[in-house]
């Protein structure tokens, strides 16, 4: 268990996808399948779709908000994001989007949470449960 601070509100459970990589929601996610498209990303290739989403935090241009709100509405964003530090356009998006998200944990999350984990959130006690995958 790692207790951190809530940035938006809400539950959710899933598998973790996790990068060392910062990640841009405006060209470097295909906002139609939640598929991360940007050249030489740790994880090119992958989807982002229903995964709790671990990255150190958010890079490139404002749109990237909407885009990351309009992949929930698609039904191709992650179930939460779970970020080193937040930064405005990944928080913006996840309020627009309703995507619980937290930062500043005890523990690098990206240390500790590895891709394929189960992972739970419960951003608003501000607690991150992971299990094995």
């Amino acid at each position: 268990m790692l207790r951190g601070r809530k940035v938006v509100g809400g539950e959710a459970e899933g598998e973790a996808l996790v990068t060392r990589d910062a990640i841009s929601f405006m060209g470097g996610v295909d906002y139609l399948t939640g598929t991360v498209v940007e050249k030489g990303h740790d994880i090119e290739g992958r989807k982002i779709s229903g995964k709790i989403l671990v990255f150190p935090m958010g890079k490139g241009s404002t749109g990237g908000s909407y885009m990351l709100f309009d992949m929930v509405r698609r039904g191709v964003g992650p179930k939460a994001i779970i970020n080193i530090k937040a930064e405005p356009i990944v928080a913006i998006g996840a309020i627009l989007a309703k995507i619980p998200m937290m930062d500043k944990l005890e523990k690098n999350p990206i240390e500790v949470i590895k891709t394929g984990d189960r992972v739970s959130i419960d951003s608003n006690a501000g607690i991150v449960r992971v299990i094995r995958g």
